[in-house]
C-alpha cells in the first residue's frame, strides 16, 4: 500500500481514502454489486429503525405531557428513553449512508457516522450506570433534600451525554488507524482496534459496576423487608429489581453478540472476521432492538408511564375524532383524573384517614419505601 498517496488523500479527505481501507481489511472481497435503491433487507432495518423512533417519540411525549410526576425516577426515564431514540437515529443514518453511499462519503463523514451508533451506546450504558447508582445514593440516604438530590441528577444527566459525545468523537479527533492499516479494523476500517478495545473495556465495566451496585440493592430490600411488614412498600421494591434486572439481562443479550464479535475482530485473525462479516448487519440489529424493548419494559411494568401512555394514545384518538375501546375516554379522563389526585394528595398528609384513597397515599419514608417504580 502506498503511503504517500494515502496521506495525501488523507488530507485532502478525499472519499478514495474510505476505498483504500476497505480494500486493505478484505471489505471489498464479499461485496455483491450495488443494488438499486435500498434493498429489500436494508428496508427492513429502515423500518425497524423507524419502528425505535416512532416508539421511544411516543413514550417520550407521553412522559412528558401526561406524567405529574417529578420525583428523580422521571428523569432517568427520560434520560435512557432519549439514548434510545438517538439510537433509532443513528441506526437509520447508517442505513441510508451505507452501501454503495460509503465511498462517497469524506472520511468525517464516515467517522460521524459510525460515531452516532458509538455515542448511543455510551449514552445508554452512562444511563443506566447514572440510575443504578441513584437508586443506591436514594437507599443509603433516603432524607437528601429534594433540591440537592435535583441538582445531582441534573450534574449526572450532563456528564453522562458529555462523555457519550467525547467518547463517539474520539476516533474523529484523532484516535483512529488511518494509513496506519497494520492496527485497523476488519469490521470498522478506519477504527483503531485499540480504540475499539477501549471501548468494549469501558461498556463492560460500566456493566459490571451496574450489576454489583444492583446486588447491593437487592441485599438492602432483602434486609429491610425482613425489619417492616410485607405490605405495599415491600411489593414495589422487588417489583422495581425485577424491571431493572430485565432492563439489564435484555441490554446484555441484545448488545452482548457484537461485544463479542468486536472482539473477536481484535484478538481474531482476518480469515476469521471474513468469515463471520456477512452476520454482522444482523448482529447490529439485534443490538439496536434493544432500544425498542426499553419501552415496552417502561410501559408494562410502570404504573405510571402504562397510565401516561395510555392516556396520550386515548387523548390523540379522541382528538382526532376516532372512537376506540368504549373505556377509551373513561380512561383518559380517569388517567388525568389519578395524576392530579396524586400531586394534590402529596403534600396532604392529613387526608391518610380516607379509606378510597387509602391505597393512593405516600407510605412512611423508609429505605425501602424511597425506592420508586421505574
Amino acid at each position: 500500500m502506498n503511503l504517500s498517496s494515502c496521506h495525501q488523500l488523507a488530507d485532502l479527505g478525499h472519499p478514495d481514502l474510505i476505498l483504500q481501507h476497505y480494500n486493505y481489511t478484505g471489505r471489498l472481497e464479499f461485496r455483491g454489486p450495488p443494488e438499486e435503491g435500498l434493498g429489500w433487507l436494508r428496508t427492513l432495518f429502515v423500518a425497524i429503525s423507524c419502528l425505535i423512533i416512532l416508539e421511544n417519540l411516543l413514550v417520550l411525549v407521553a412522559i412528558i405531557t401526561h406524567m405529574r410526576s417529578r420525583r428523580w425516577v422521571y428523569y432517568c426515564i427520560v434520560n435512557i428513553t432519549l439514548s434510545d431514540l438517538l439510537t433509532g437515529v443513528a441506526y437509520l443514518v447508517n442505513i441510508v449512508l451505507s452501501g454503495g453511499l460509503t465511498f462517497h462519503l469524506t472520511p468525517t463523514y464516515w467517522f460521524l457516522r459510525e460515531g452516532l451508533l458509538f455515542m448511543a451506546l455510551a449514552a445508554s450504558t452512562f444511563s443506566l450506570l447514572f440510575t443504578a447508582v441513584e437508586r443506591f445514593t436514594t437507599m443509603m440516604h433516603p432524607m437528601v433534600a429534594r433540591s440537592h438530590k435535583m441538582v445531582r441528577v441534573y450534574g449526572f444527566i450532563g456528564l453522562c451525554w458529555l462523555l457519550a459525545l467525547l467518547l463517539g468523537l474520539l476516533p474523529l479527533l484523532g484516535w483512529n488507524c488511518i494509513c496506519d492499516f497494520s492496527n485497523c479494523s476488519s469490521l470498522l476500517p478506519l477504527y483503531s482496534k485499540w480504540y475499539i478495545l477501549f471501548c468494549v473495556v469501558i461498556f463492560s465495566l460500566i456493566l459490571a459496576s451496574i450489576m454489583l451496585l444492583y446486588g447491593a440493592i437487592f441485599r438492602l430490600v432483602r434486609a429491610n423487608g425482613q425489619k417492616v411488614p410485607r405490605g405495599y412498600a415491600h411489593c414495589k421494591a422487588q417489583r422495581l429489581l425485577q424491571t431493572v434486572l430485565m432492563i439489564l439481562v435484555t441490554f446484555l443479550l441484545c448488545w452482548g453478540p457484537l461485544f463479542g464479535l468486536l472482539l473477536a475482530d481484535i484478538f481474531g485473525t482476518a480469515a476469521w472476521a471474513q468469515e463471520y462479516l456477512r452476520g454482522m448487519d444482523w448482529i447490529l440489529t439485534l443490538a439496536v432492538l434493544n432500544s425498542a424493548i426499553n419501552p415496552l419494559i417502561y410501559s408494562f411494568r410502570s404504573r405510571e408511564v402504562c397510565r401516561a401512555v395510555l392516556g396520550f394514545l386515548c387523548y390523540g384518538c379522541l382528538s382526532l375524532g376516532i372512537r376506540g375501546p368504549g373505556d377509551c375516554l373513561v380512561r383518559a379522563m380517569e388517567t388525568h383524573s389519578i395524576s392530579s389526585t396524586e400531586s394534590s394528595l402529596r403534600p396532604r398528609d392529613s387526608l391518610r384517614t380516607s379509606r378510597s384513597l387509602s391505597f393512593r397515599m405516600r407510605e412512611p419514608l423508609s429505605s425501602v419505601s424511597s425506592v420508586r417504580s421505574v
